[in-house]
């Protein structure tokens, strides 16, 4: 993939890979750290790691031995803004449900059928 919202967005999609972003939320940590809640290998989140990485959402510093991890949050913006284009439209779309389902309403107590 070429495009970065594509990049973000396939990187997004594994449960995994979102728990370690939620995770790096709140701060640094190191692969070690960020493998500790998961039943997976270090190679499997080395993987894992290498996809966010590739995607931008992560970087990787290096402190001594320490390589520590950090959230990069240009991307999610990215994947947001984009989102956001469609907000509109649902907005609009559950705007017009509420009408329908108040006049549905009203049309059922005018008739005397209460629920």
């Amino acid at each position: 993939m070429s495009d970065p919202l594509s990049e973000t967005f396939a990187a997004l999609a594994d449960p995994t890979r979102r728990a370690i972003l939620a995770r790096l939320a709140r701060g640094e940590a190191t692969v070690t750290e960020l493998a500790e809640p998961f039943s997976l290998t270090q190679p499997a989140i080395s993987k894992h790691l290498k996809v966010l990485e590739r995607a931008g959402l992560i970087t990787r510093g290096r402190s001594a031995q320490w390589r520590p991890c950090r959230l990069e949050v240009a991307p999610l913006k990215g994947a947001f803004d984009w989102v956001g284009h469609y907000r509109h439209f649902w907005e609009a779309s559950f705007d017009q449900l509420d009408d329908y389902l108040v006049a549905l309403q009203s049309k059922e107590r005018d008739n005397g059928i209460d629920k």
